[in-house]
């Protein structure tokens, strides 16, 4: 037996028993060590998304040890031995279709999250498919690991915005993943990355990642990117959060020609000021996730210390998991990112 956190109806978590995963042929058996609490979850946990079921363990950023090989495991995967830290793609793939034939693996039809899907990671043991499994480099803990998922969304948002060199750019929301894709951005050559947010604990944190700051609260946000750039707007918006006003603002402070990545999933569908975008000729693109090589990279990018979100880390047992997520919800304050350890 082990413990996992379930989520059994909106807004209730409980720490149970649940009896221990097995692996299969293909799969691996992690001891997790931490796992990361997702915005995507926080909707789940809310009820508000579709995607995830209860009762259901959810988790999908994490990083842990291996501890057993599934039968088939040392021939299709002859890296892998208990023992080593992994982190885990959480997105498995067919390989076949069309789109994973492109390398978006992100956009297979058939795709399948742990988590949602199938059981995830807040809890002290779970069975993966062995493919979607990468090795930590040497040193690195599983802190560190777990950030690897939101990193790799991040690396996509900065991949479809193009050449941002010498180029301003707005970023609305300092959550984990407007956090990570300021610093995306910046590495790419970013001549000024824009930040607005409400909480300014988040906004102190993007000050001190390379940012500039729009309180958005007392400010407003387009005005001020507007005025900075005598009066074009950004070259790129990225919206991370998704309501319907912070889709609308960065319609309107993206510059002519300019391109909008929206990734925030707040709200599944709202208004937009099309005909704004069809008179600047404004690019827009979804961002969802990542891709295989996206997610190899971003656990590169992690390994050479290239991207961060410490300080601002907490580390929590799995019973705190519940309060963690009303918290998050409310008032997170100077966290930037919670992990769930279930040694805790």
């Amino acid at each position: 037996m082990m413990k996992a956190l379930v989520w059994e109806a909106a807004r209730a978590l409980t720490l149970r028993e649940q009896a221990e995963p097995e692996a299969a042929a293909n799969e691996i058996l992690v001891k997790v060590g931490h796992a990361g609490i997702c915005g995507s979850e926080l909707s789940g946990y809310l009820g508000h998304n579709a995607l995830r079921v209860p009762p259901l363990i959810m988790g999908h950023e994490f990083a842990g040890e291996i501890v057993a090989l599934g039968s088939l495991v040392p021939t299709i995967r002859p890296d892998l031995e208990t023992g080593a830290l992994v982190t885990v793609n959480p997105l498995w793939y067919c390989g076949d279709c069309p789109a994973c034939s492109a390398g978006l693996t992100q956009l297979c039809g058939d795709r399948r999250l742990l988590g949602a899907h199938r059981p995830g990671a807040f809890a002290e043991f779970i069975s993966v498919p062995a493919k979607l499994a990468h090795t930590l480099p040497a040193g690195m803990d599983t802190v560190t690991g777990a950030l690897t998922e939101p990193v790799g969304c991040a690396l996509r948002i900065a991949e479809l915005a193009g050449d941002v060199a010498d180029a301003d750019c707005l970023i609305i929301g300092a959550g984990p993943i407007g956090l990570l894709s300021l610093q995306m951005l910046r590495l790419n050559g970013a001549a000024r990355v824009f930040i607005a947010e409400i909480d300014p604990a988040r906004l102190a944190m993007g000050i001190e990642l390379g940012g500039i700051a729009i309180q958005a609260r007392e400010t407003d946000a387009v005005g001020a990117v507007k005025a900075a750039t005598d009066g074009a707007g950004a070259v790129v918006s990225v919206d991370a959060v998704g309501s319907a006003l912070t889709r609308e603002q960065c319609v309107a402070a993206t510059c002519a020609s300019g391109t909008l990545i929206l990734s925030g999933l707040h709200e599944e569908s709202s208004v937009m000021p099309v005909a704004d975008m069809i008179r600047k000729e404004i690019v827009a693109k979804g961002s969802f996730a990542y891709t295989s090589a996206n997610f190899a990279r971003a656990l590169e990018l992690l390994g050479q210390g290239a991207i961060r979100l410490d300080p601002w880390i907490h580390e929590a047992a799995l019973s705190e998991g519940g309060d963690w997520f009303e918290r998050l919800l409310d008032a997170p304050g100077d966290v930037a990112k919670v992990l769930l350890a279930p040694a805790l």
